[in-house]
């Protein structure tokens, strides 16, 4: 696994121009996107943890819509890093929230189990809290969650900053050329099926 300096504030930007194009006109989408430091770490891991939060988060609302907020700030943790087992120091926050049907207190302790859902079959795999909640711990930070019932959910991940520019080339989005041919996508799973030809397209 590649690691090098990443800019999260890139990969969110991008994801979230992908995210609107996706979902219902009924979710609107605020992006507060107030930092640009980076984190070392792997870009494309870091860009499937925004595309799962923001996904999951567009799910919670598909019935009624709702607001999809999507923020990324500097802070410094002390005493709040020692409470949730990071050392002090800088960090950057990622915060994901949405308007949906929110987590009940009796599943909210399970989110990040691998292979734990709420979805019905056929509309998910299981493994998009596990996977991010393993990244997130993997770049040496950490994620919380907290929802309320039909007002919504919010997660929180803090990943450690650094100041380091050289090394390994920043992560910038490549502009691929396209093609005219066809290409027949399969999956016995519709969501990935459908994930995957957006990708393509």
């Amino acid at each position: 696994e590649k690691r090098g300096p990443v800019r999260p504030s890139t990969i969110a930007k991008e994801v979230l121009h992908f995210i609107r194009s996706t979902i219902p006109t009924t979710i609107e989408i605020r992006q507060r996107i107030e930092s640009d430091s980076m984190i070392i770490g792997n870009a494309t891991q870091i860009h499937q943890v925004l595309m799962n939060l923001c996904t999951n988060a567009a799910h919670a609302m598909d019935e009624s819509g709702g607001i999809l907020d999507v923020g990324l700030k500097d802070l410094t943790l002390d005493q709040k890093a020692l409470s949730i087992g990071l050392e002090p120091g800088d960090y950057l926050e990622i915060k994901v929230s949405d308007t949906g049907v929110g987590i009940s207190p009796e599943i909210i302790e399970s989110v990040f189990e691998p292979y734990f859902t709420t979805k019905r079959v056929g509309e998910g795999t299981g493994m998009g809290l596990a996977m991010v909640h393993g990244v997130v711990e993997g770049h040496g930070g950490k994620i919380m969650v907290d929802s309320q019932l039909e007002e919504g959910t919010t997660f929180t991940a803090y990943l450690p900053v650094t100041k380091r520019r050289s090394g390994r080339r920043e992560y910038v989005p490549d502009q691929l050329p396209t093609g005219s041919e066809r290409i027949l996508y399969v999956d016995d799973e519709n969501p990935i099926a459908k994930m995957g030809s957006q990708i393509l397209r």
